[in-house]
């Protein structure tokens, strides 16, 4: 109000002053001009007023200027975009993946080790978790932990080397009516760039350290054709090298999980051409499981190289390792050190043919089969209009080891002094699986499923095994 009637006087003042304006009527016309404007700028004080005690205030009321109601709810719609923005960052780097995969399984009574006609179904489900874990100077740091869950031990098969048909069946110790999950895996990865010109972003080599409660193949002997049962090949002769796996040389838990450490060394220089290096220790036996010493470990070491054929991508990898508690793979029970040589690769030869191939060589240590060589193929649906599918197929042979074919018939199998093996061991196991994967949508897919197993356990004498199944798969 001082400002109003002080303005006014001005204006005022300096009007009758002016010689042109001397006149009574235009002066009182001015004076009513004037009047008006302080009334009105006296309105918008008031106004103003309002709005500044309005505004003071967090609380919506009905009485207050509209105005201000305006500017409260845009500062309501900053703040809320401002909260998501943060919940967004904080979220950043992390992924969650999880699976439910189901499993129906028939075989006829000739090569089942009941004797009579099984059909088996069982289910499997797997959530992995990413993280961010943190940054030490130029090194990023992340966290992985994978549960997994399910019901269901699957068939029953007559003696073979193979683990079984269906490396999907996942149940824990406490047995079918009490299934629950498992903390299947939890480490921490620690990725450290080598940098040439001290820039991070330009670094193309790297050093990976690992350590916790590990997936050894997550590492080792991985393969882009046959190294997933929830979708590629079931048998346990496809999944994973034979001598480490179903041979029991890598003497993970009963899960195939075991605590560990591994240095990986990665070069990126040429694209196409990358390399890396990687050496893994891993508790072995009891050590695996917790329950025992870490004396005797499983140690292996992978050499991995990708490759072009016709500018197609491939990979190659080559490993060698040592377990100092072998017994897991050893017929006779004894434990001794086991170690053994592998080779697998998967190779484009066209768009939508890939070919996989995997060795194994012992060469240390008494065991049921010494060499096992697995090769097949996977063509994606592209020539039918069905990009997403796939058909598989793969080949198995496993050779008896010169041991075995000499002891089968005088070894306890299960050192209880009672039963032997009862058979002459001999030649090779061989096996064969097809698979057609249909994709229904972007979360499900349907895979009929189709096994051979010839001279099981490298029995000659014993029949041939057959398994029909049907896969169903649920990923998020």
């Amino acid at each position: 109000m001082a400002f109003t009637r002080t303005l006014v006087a001005t204006v005022v003042a300096a009007a009758l002053s002016a010689p042109a304006l001397a006149a009574d009527g235009q002066v009182a016309a001015l004076k009513v001009e004037f009047k008006r404007l302080a009334e009105r700028i006296e309105s918008l004080e008031r106004q103003n007023k309002a709005l500044e005690q309005a505004l003071a205030s967090d609380r919506v009321s009905e009485r207050e200027p509209e105005l201000a109601t305006r500017l409260k709810f845009v500062e309501n719609q900053a703040q809320s975009m401002q909260q998501h923005a943060r919940q967004i960052e904080s979220l950043q780097g992390i992924s969650v993946e999880a699976s439910l995969t189901g499993v129906v399984q028939k075989v006829g009574s000739r090569g089942t080790a009941s004797g009579v006609d099984e059909t088996r179904a069982n289910y499997r489900g797997d959530i992995s978790v990413s993280l961010p874990g943190g940054e030490i100077g130029d090194a990023e740091g992340s966290i992985f932990t994978h549960f997994r869950f399910g019901q269901g031990t699957g068939i029953g098969l007559r003696p073979t080397y193979t683990s079984g048909a269906n490396t999907t069946a996942f149940e824990t110790s406490a047995g079918s009516d009490d299934s629950f999950g498992i903390l299947a895996q939890a480490w921490y990865q620690l990725k450290i760039p080598l940098m040439d010109d001290g820039v991070k972003a330009n670094a193309r080599e790297h050093l990976h350290l690992t350590a916790g409660k590990i997936d050894p193949f997550v590492f080792f002997d991985q393969n882009s054709v046959a190294d997933d049962e929830s979708a590629k090949f079931m048998n346990n002769a496809f999944v994973h090298n034979p001598l480490l796996d179903s041979g029991g040389d890598i003497r993970a838990d009963a899960y195939g999980f075991a605590p560990g450490v591994i240095a990986q060394y990665v070069n990126e220089k040429q694209k196409g051409s990358e390399w890396s290096l990687s050496l893994g220790v891993f508790g072995s036996g009891a050590g695996a499981n917790f329950s025992g010493s870490l004396a005797g470990p499983l140690v292996i070491a992978q050499a991995e190289t990708a490759a072009r054929f016709n500018y197609l991508p491939g990979n190659y990898r080559a490993y060698l390792w040592h377990n100092g508690r072998g017994r897991g793979a050893t017929y006779d029970q004894i434990e001794r050190k086991h170690a053994g040589i592998g080779f697998s690769a998967d190779q484009k030869i066209a768009d939508d043919v890939t070919l996989f191939g995997r060795y194994g060589h012992q060469i240390k240590g008494q065991v049921r089969f010494d060499r096992a060589l697995t090769v097949g193929a996977e063509l994606d649906g592209s020539p039918w209009g069905r990009a997403a599918d796939s058909i598989g197929l793969a080949l198995g042979a496993l050779r008896t080891s010169a041991s075995f074919r000499r002891d089968s018939l005088t070894i306890d199998a299960n050192t209880d002094g009672n039963a032997d093996f009862g058979y002459q061991a001999s030649g090779l196991e061989k096996q064969l699986e097809l698979y057609y994967r249909y994709k229904l949508n972007s979360h499900v897919e349907l895979t009929p499923d189709f096994q051979i197993i010839r001279q099981p356990g490298g029995n000659a004498s014993a029949p041939t095994l057959k398994v029909f199944g049907l896969r169903a798969k649920l990923g998020f």
